[in-house]
């Protein structure tokens, strides 16, 4: 599905962003959080502008608690990038869509390894 934010699980939280080779971003959300729903369209958006490029996932922190507790996500919605399985860059609460593009673009810039 390209272009679509994916649910990952305590279960298939290793097989889909541990063993990813390039940059995966994490949203920890609820269904209760306000800010949550209010930058999932944007989530969505950048899921659909940087497919093939970036993976996109969403974690629900309810239904999955495990692995929000392993990286204290705290706050939500907090977005995590991951590089090569490796937590890269960690931003808490709501942002405006040009802060997530800047994050992105910057962890792209550095994803490149020279082969």
């Amino acid at each position: 599905m390209v272009g679509q934010a994916l649910q990952v699980s305590d279960s298939s939280w290793d097989a889909q962003v541990m063993k990813e080779p390039g940059l995966v971003m994490v949203d920890f959300w609820a269904v209760w959080c306000g800010p949550c729903q209010m930058v999932a369209p944007i989530i969505e958006e950048l899921a659909t502008e940087y497919a093939g490029k970036v993976k996109v996932m969403k974690l629900n922190t309810d239904e999955n608690p495990e692995v929000a507790g392993r990286y204290q996500v705290m706050s939500i919605p907090t977005i995590l990038f991951f590089k090569n399985g490796q937590p890269v860059e960690k931003l808490v609460g709501a942002r405006p869509k040009r802060q997530f593009k800047e994050t992105i673009d910057s962890l792209l810039a550095q994803a490149t390894p020279s082969a």
